[in-house]
């Protein structure tokens, strides 16, 4: 069996961490050795109306391709999977063989990569499986003219995955509906996820003081970074690690310091995934007061590393901090509300062990075997349609 994954949410030696959890489900469904691969990662930007540059890379033993595709924002929206199917067709073309038999075009995020995979997977003639991750639906499906294209992508797909439940749930509640739904959540690398020494990855980090709690993620505020700084007022001899980039750091620079916690609150920027177990190590917790979210890996990377976590209970997160050896959900998206469960978990914190043990029913093992058994059924599904015929 052979996928051709189509998404421009994919890592590259420039932007090693962008999609690193679409990254990190197709090297795990690779390692079973029940299927091969190849990326065909979207670079979308206005010079994709000029050129068609394909740049090559080979991750993890996958080749990948990135395509320059055209867009203009807001102008282009109306027509931008037409405009991206058209720049990739030739490609898609070349990657999926003159006899692309028992080959599943695997598309992630439904707008406007997923719409633009099922008008080639129709001129093509081959399966195609959509992903649903977050903010495609979140986001994408509260404008008109994407939800339109997101209901014609969800109609003409093979099947569509969701990364929780919750987002299954938002998707009817808009009216889209697919031949077959499956909800398959993300898993998490029990290896590169696992309790390190504290007190080790405390000294590595430089961090002193008897409480530390980390807040990862897009420095956006639909994060919720905000709120953790804000909060870090209430929690004395506290720190803070804020580890991500994007165009929220200057302001919460600010705010550390016009809310007087500045000495208390680090800001580690970018961090390579492969060292973020060092990070989770460090803390007494995990923050993660975000607006909205599908099923955020930060979430079971913390519990892997048995670090509970305190999060909103937005998209996917409730059906993950399940028990209180995952940590709290808060009641309201708010400062005080995180102060305050943070002095309770603090106050009752489950042990590492306990945490590890309960991150564990979301190893990737499980996750990609359900994967693997969709894609044969797509695959058998329309062998069975084709000889009918």
């Amino acid at each position: 069996m052979r996928l051709l994954t189509f998404t421009n949410l994919y890592p590259s030696t420039d932007r090693p961490r962008h999609g690193i959890f679409v990254e990190e489900r197709l090297r795990h469904l690779v390692a079973t050795r029940r299927v091969s691969a190849r990326v065909l990662a979207l670079r979308p930007s206005a010079s994709g109306f000029f050129h068609d540059a394909v740049r090559h890379e080979s991750r993890h033993g996958i080749d990948v391709e990135y395509q320059a595709v055209p867009t203009l924002p807001v102008v282009t929206n109306w027509i931008d999977p037409w405009l991206w199917a058209r720049a990739c067709e030739r490609a898609v073309r070349r990657l999926l063989g003159k006899e692309p038999t028992d080959v599943v075009l695997d598309a992630h995020f439904l707008y406007p990569d997923g719409a633009a995979a099922v008008l080639l997977a129709a001129r093509l003639g081959v399966p195609v499986v959509l992903s649903a991750r977050g903010s495609d639906v979140n986001v994408k499906c509260a404008n008109h003219v994407m939800r339109r294209w997101i209901r014609h992508a969800a109609r003409n797909c093979d099947a569509l995955i969701t990364v929780s439940k919750a987002l299954a749930d938002k998707l009817a509640e808009y009216g889209v509906t697919a031949p077959l739904v499956e909800v398959l959540p993300n898993g998490v690398d029990l290896d590169k996820f696992r309790p390190l020494d504290r007190a080790a990855s405390r000294a590595t980090l430089g961090l002193g003081g008897p409480r530390v709690v980390a807040s990862v993620g897009h420095l956006v505020a639909a994060k919720g970074h905000a709120l953790a700084i804000e909060a870090l007022a209430e929690l004395r001899d506290t720190t803070l690690l804020v580890v991500g980039d994007g165009p929220e750091l200057a302001a919460l620079q600010r705010l550390a310091r016009a809310s007087g916690v500045e000495q208390r609150v680090r800001f580690l920027g970018l961090v390579a995934h492969g060292r973020m177990a060092e990070v989770y190590s460090a803390a007494d917790a995990l923050v993660l007061p975000s607006e909205r979210e599908g099923m955020p890996n930060v979430v079971l990377e913390s519990l892997a590393c048995g670090t509970p976590v305190v999060a909103t209970d937005v998209g996917g997160i409730g059906e993950v901090l399940a028990s209180p050896a995952a940590g709290h959900l808060l009641t309201e998206r708010s400062a005080a509300a995180l102060s305050a469960a943070l002095a309770n978990l603090f106050a009752a914190p489950p042990t590492t062990a306990a945490t590890r043990g309960y991150a564990e029913r979301f190893a990737w093992s499980g996750v990609v075997d359900k994967q693997l058994t969709l894609y044969r059924k797509v695959l058998d599904d329309r062998a069975a349609a084709r000889g009918a015929r």
